[in-house]
């Protein structure tokens, strides 16, 4: 039976969480904790235990188990690690455990969290991992005062990891706020071509301009639309998808211009895809018959109506 009173203390060298020589044993027996107790003690467990653990592993263990409670109370022992507060050991050894707690903090969906968040993010001299799982974490929790850091971020041609920038994009596009929409456009409005290893940022932007999904922003549409030009072909998809989701009246004749012009099977795949999605049929009929597509996109048209007269025979059998 389950005591009303915890000894953490004694739970915690039953584990062997002082010893740790053996780290795999005492993951496992940290781990069969649920067998024993209920979720509200297993909650002070495991806050007790992201106190006192001093190994990366051993931590590792606890805040997955921590994170599957999900319990708010686990908070700030989540950002004192973070953090590193009243931590004596070496920081490098624990990068991908503060990561970890990034994770866990934007999977309690807490806006005092967005404080500390704000405050890795920004700080250059902090690992780039951290830095990364942070600017994700503030898109989770989805408090819009982390819109203008957010910006920041990707607008800084200075920054050392355009792998930051990228996650930063990204998480503006979860955050959903229309303040992004000026300096991403102002990003694609001011490169041309392949751009180099900033090539990924600008397909982040481009995805994150498609959920913000600004049906009558021309300057938008047309930032989309110029992108169907870059050199490189998946920067080039990404366009042709967020396009298709603008519901912009002139969406279908820009995207037909691809399935015509472009020279990447690809993304004239893609183009016949998106087409479909929105005016169907038709656009199939057309490419299979037409003496004007290669045979290529003409197999691709002639599989999806096999599949549209299947699903439709399904439909009639029901």
């Amino acid at each position: 039976m389950e005591k009303d009173y915890l000894d953490l203390d004694s739970i915690a060298k039953e584990c062997n969480l002082f010893d740790a020589s053996d780290i795999n044993s005492v993951v496992r027996k940290i781990q069969s904790l649920d067998e024993k107790y209920e979720h509200d003690n297993l909650v002070k467990i495991y806050n007790y235990f992201l106190t006192v653990s001093k190994k990366p592993e051993i931590l590792t263990a606890v805040i997955q188990c921590s994170d599957r409670l999900r319990d708010i109370s686990s908070l700030n022992p989540l950002m004192d690690i973070l953090l590193m507060k009243n931590k004596d050991y070496e920081k490098e050894s624990f990068i991908n455990v503060r990561a970890l707690c990034a994770r866990a903090i934007a999977n309690l969906k807490d806006t005092s969290a967005v404080t500390p968040l704000l405050y890795c993010l920004n700080n250059k001299d902090e690992n780039y991992k951290i830095r990364l799982a942070c600017a994700d974490a503030l898109g989770r929790i989805g408090d819009r005062y982390a819109v203008a850091p957010l910006i920041e971020v990707v607008k800084d041609e200075d920054e050392k990891s355009v792998y930051l920038r990228e996650t930063a994009a990204s998480a503006l596009g979860m955050l959903g706020d229309i303040r992004a929409v000026d300096p991403l456009v102002s990003i694609l409005e001011a490169q041309k071509g392949i751009w180099n290893k900033f090539t990924f940022l600008k397909e982040r932007i481009i995805e994150t301009l498609g959920k913000l999904r600004l049906d009558d922003n021309e300057r938008v549409f047309n930032a989309l639309k110029n992108s169907l030009e870059d050199e490189s072909p998946q920067i080039r998809i990404n366009a042709i998808e967020a396009i298709m989701d603008s519901e912009n009246p002139k969406a279908a004749e820009t995207i037909k211009n691809c399935l015509i012009q472009d020279n990447n099977n690809e993304v004239k795949k893609n183009a016949l895809i998106a087409l479909y999605n929105l005016v169907g049929r038709e656009i199939l009929d057309e490419v299979a018959n037409s003496a004007s597509y290669p045979d290529f996109l003409k197999i691709e048209a002639v599989s999806m109506i096999s599949e549209y007269e299947e699903d439709g025979d399904e439909e009639k059998n029901e």
